[in-house]
């Protein structure tokens, strides 16, 4: 069960932001105006609950918030005029590949030009902790970014993003596979007791460093090894510490539902929140169950269950080569599965559970409709790189061979994750979901910039349009969301969702993420073809009261934070539970 936030939290937050508001008034001084950092005037002001927009000013001293109202009095170092734009909390990015891109590059312009404020990362694979191990496997699975690891902990992994500075605020789950890479590797072993002992005490010291929870990706090797018990053990962690879970499902096709029953179930059983991470369903056959889905989920929350989703805005997912292959011969990681399958033998197994219509796994290959519908995307190898932005049936056409072989002879020739762009889903299923209460969205993407190292590859276009895509598409153009109904979604409730109590309003005293955009014309440009493209639209990003985009220009300001979860030893009551009595202490 999630922890409160006992009395002396509570007493200290009031206190900061009564602070915050005793000394935001028309002045110090009886008689003399008040002055600000940064006054924002004349926009509409959508404060991120839901709540219609109104002509007003912000203004902001210190990092925060320190009045809203109607023609406010005083000075500021820098005036904005909004007048005509919508002025919102910064949007939040609920799932983001950003770990190593943001040590690459910390200006994270694809997702600041659309106004996200927040990234979240963690899905799965996380950039701590690292064992000797660990950092072997992160190190050859690096391609056009290159990094030194020079930390061991999930924590020590975010002070060095902060110290070395980003743009944004970053936010991070500890990674259930990377746990269990911890204690077993990419083995396809359960765990014993003591190992699951070790690997609970793993989510313990992250969460105390700050994770936000614990969050799996069970379709990927090593994490679809984990059975459910070993996943509710992680959970439970988690939750002692405040946490939540959020998790990539199962399966996103023919076993969609029983997924969704599975990720429930672990949340019921640990009285630990949901979040199931881009909610969607791949294959033809299977588009109808959305439906089942959604009603199996609105069930679990009347019932008392914490389940929110969140998802992105394109009918296209974006993933590695290796989700085509079946998992059994991934176990051991990947230059195990080399060896396997340079093994005739082994290489006719594979292909033929590749070319089954009704696999035990969920190939995306499959799901896809079959190798016209997947399009490579990202390769290390300069020779693989002519391939990019075609279809497996174009390149095995290309070499002669089946469409098949030719993606086995990628992964192997490649000797890292080459990824691809896989048209799974139906733009009729995002428009029935895009509207749920609890929706919010994510990139699933990466914080990049159509330059340098960024440009040796595709990539999907979510990372350059995902929030400008909702807000142009199913805001404005289609009308399937009211405009302030979708900045609570980008807002007030993701920060609801992670327990951020500063975060995600327009209020006093809370931190000062702005964006200010023109509803009018803001627009995603990047596509399937020309995904390097930045969205337009976004004049002002503010970050801890910092202007970090001004006039649609970056600044190179990187005022961005670690944002720390419930459990971190930093706050006033820090620290994770020992026993269940503890939890809501």
């Amino acid at each position: 069960m999630r922890v409160k936030k006992t009395a002396l939290r509570r007493g200290l937050a009031r206190i900061g932001i009564m602070a915050i508001a005793l000394t935001s008034g028309d002045g110090a001084v009886a008689g003399q105006p008040a002055h600000y950092d940064v006054l924002i005037r004349n926009g509409t002001v959508y404060d991120g609950t839901g709540k219609a927009g109104l002509v007003s000013d912000v203004a902001i001293r210190d990092g925060r918030i320190a009045r809203i109202g109607r023609k406010l009095p005083g000075t500021a170092s820098r005036v904005i005029d909004a007048h005509g734009e919508a002025v919102a909390p910064g949007f939040i990015n609920m799932l983001s590949w950003s770990g190593e891109s943001l040590l690459h590059d910390g200006l994270g312009q694809s997702v600041l030009r659309q106004g996200v404020t927040l990234e979240v990362m963690g899905e799965g694979f996380s950039m701590g902790p690292v064992t000797p191990a660990i950092r072997a496997w992160m190190l050859s699975r690096q391609s056009d970014l290159r990094y030194d690891i020079d930390w061991q902990t999930l924590g020590d992994y975010l002070r060095t993003l902060e110290r070395r500075g980003v743009a944004v605020n970053v936010v991070s789950y500890v990674g259930a596979a990377t746990v269990r890479m911890t204690s077993l590797g990419a083995s396809d072993a359960a765990p014993d007791p003591a190992q699951l002992d070790a690997m609970r005490a793993v989510v313990r010291e992250a969460m105390e460093e700050g994770a936000m929870g614990v969050a799996s990706s069970l379709i990927y090797p090593p994490g679809t090894y984990a059975s459910t018990d070993e996943i509710k053990a992680l959970v439970q962690e988690a939750g002692r510490c405040g946490g939540i879970y959020a998790t990539h499902l199962r399966s996103e096709g023919d076993r969609f539902v029983e997924a969704v029953d599975e990720a429930i179930d672990i949340a019921r059983s640990t009285g630990t929140p949901l979040e199931i991470f881009h909610l969607k369903v791949g294959g033809r056959a299977n588009w109808p169950r959305m439906r089942d889905v959604v009603r199996h989920i609105d069930a679990a929350r009347a019932a008392g269950v914490r389940v929110t989703t969140d998802m992105y805005v394109y009918h296209a997912s974006g993933t590695g080569l290796t989700a085509s292959i079946p998992p059994w011969v991934q176990a051991d990681g990947p230059q195990a599965m080399a060896r396997r399958l340079k093994d005739p033998a082994v290489r006719r197994r594979v292909l033929a559970e590749m070319r089954d219509p009704a696999p035990a796994w969920d190939n995306i290959l499959a799901m896809a409709g079959g190798p016209d519908n997947v399009v490579l995307a990202t390769v290390r190898q300069d020779a693989l790189r002519p391939y990019i932005g075609m279809s497996l049936s174009d390149i095995g056409r290309l070499r002669g061979t089946s469409a098949e072989d030719a993606l086995l002879d990628i992964v192997l020739e490649d000797g890292g994750r080459p990824e691809a762009v896989y048209f799974t889903m139906s733009p009729d299923t995002l428009n029935e979901i895009v509207g749920l209460p609890y929706m919010s969205f994510s990139s699933d993407g990466i914080a990049m910039a159509p330059e340098g190292a960024f440009l040796k590859s595709a990539t999907h276009p979510r990372s350059y349009g995902n929030f400008a895509r909702v807000l142009a598409r199913y805001v404005r153009a289609e009308h399937r969301l009211p405009l302030a109904d979708a900045i609570r979604k980008m807002t007030g409730l993701p920060a609801s969702v992670l327990g951020l109590r500063d975060r995600g309003r327009l209020a006093e005293g809370y931190a000062a993420d702005i964006v200010v955009f023109d509803p009018a014309t803001i627009q995603d440009h990047a596509d399937y073809v020309e995904p390097h493209r930045y969205a337009t639209g976004v004049s002002h990003v503010l970050v801890n009261g910092v202007l970090t985009l001004a006039g649609g220009v970056p600044t190179g300001a990187k005022a961005g934070q670690v944002v720390r979860g419930a459990g971190w030893k930093g706050w006033p009551d820090g620290g994770c539970r020992t026993s269940p009595a503890d939890w809501q202490r």
